[in-house]
């Protein structure tokens, strides 16, 4: 199902949850003499966006175009060498550690890998009841487990699952651990740092359908990051189109990619190998 023609049915508020303003992010190069210094990486170069509450928009690029660094930023990983990121009318690089901390209640990561991204010492229970922890919550032993069970039914999977181990499980069902952990501390918005790349073409449709419906459920805006230009239509309302650093286009996605305007855009729609 593409996403297109679909945001109303979000119930998308007419208010900003995500504002991106100006964001500047640079690195030192290392230097190649005592007499010269290089100029700094500029990998975000004053990058701004909206992002309605109950909407999900997303970043494309390719490798190097600063999508992952834009992720970072905005989940308050990195510091920003100029700009703000607010969440909640809130400048999440403005906060102390300690109101950061309550703060990433509001605001949690899904990443790329299913495989890399969970411990494998730890059970799923343990793992998806972390951020609990990071928010220095401690909710008894059965009233966690009760949150653990629920979300783990939201994503689709059961009550004995809480009690394996990452191993047991396949790609998709790793991935749906990992939403679930995002989902244990009820946030508004979840980064999604290419959820799906790392999983079979027959399972990242699944995965992002069940996305979806966990977003109408439960009012939730996704900030979704990829180079899978299908994978965004099918799942956005709002597409940036990062190069260099840089946003040099946005729109819908069938603005996008039924006719890209700037020539990096029309790029990488003919390079795409399918859109839905």
């Amino acid at each position: 199902m593409s996403r297109q023609g679909t945001a109303g049915a979000t119930g998308a508020a007419s208010e900003w949850l995500l504002r991106v303003s100006d964001l500047e992010r640079a690195y030192a190069r290392p230097r190649t003499s005592l007499w010269h210094r290089p100029e700094p990486l500029r990998a975000l170069r004053g990058v701004s966006f909206e992002l309605l509450a109950g909407q999900s928009l997303g970043v494309v690029g390719e490798s190097g175009s600063g999508k992952s660094t834009l992720a970072r930023l905005v989940m308050a990983l990195d510091r920003p060498s100029a700009g703000t990121v607010e969440l909640l009318g809130r400048d999440l690089h403005q906060l102390s550690e300690r109101e950061l901390r309550t703060a990433r209640r509001d605001f949690q990561m899904v990443f790329q890998d299913p495989y890399g991204s969970l411990d494998p010492r730890m059970t799923v229970e343990r793992t998806v009841s972390e951020p609990l922890a990071t928010l220095n919550e401690k909710p008894g032993r059965e009233a966690q487990r009760l949150q653990v069970l629920e979300v783990l039914e939201q994503v689709g999977l059961r009550a004995q699952d809480a009690d394996k181990y990452p191993h047991e499980f396949s790609g998709g069902q790793r991935q749906r651990i990992a939403i679930a952990r995002a989902l244990i501390t009820r946030p508004r918005l979840i980064v999604a740092d290419e959820p799906v790349s790392a999983l079979d073409v027959s399972v990242q449709a699944q995965v992002l359908n069940l996305m979806q419906d966990l977003q109408r459920e439960l009012g939730l805006s996704y900030l979704f990051i990829s180079h899978d230009l299908a994978v965004v239509q099918h799942v956005c309302d709002q597409v940036l189109v990062l190069h260099q650093g840089l946003v040099v286009e946005r729109g819908t996605p069938r603005q996008l990619f039924s006719a890209p305007a700037h020539p990096y855009t029309q790029t990488l729609v003919r390079a795409a190998p399918r859109i839905l």
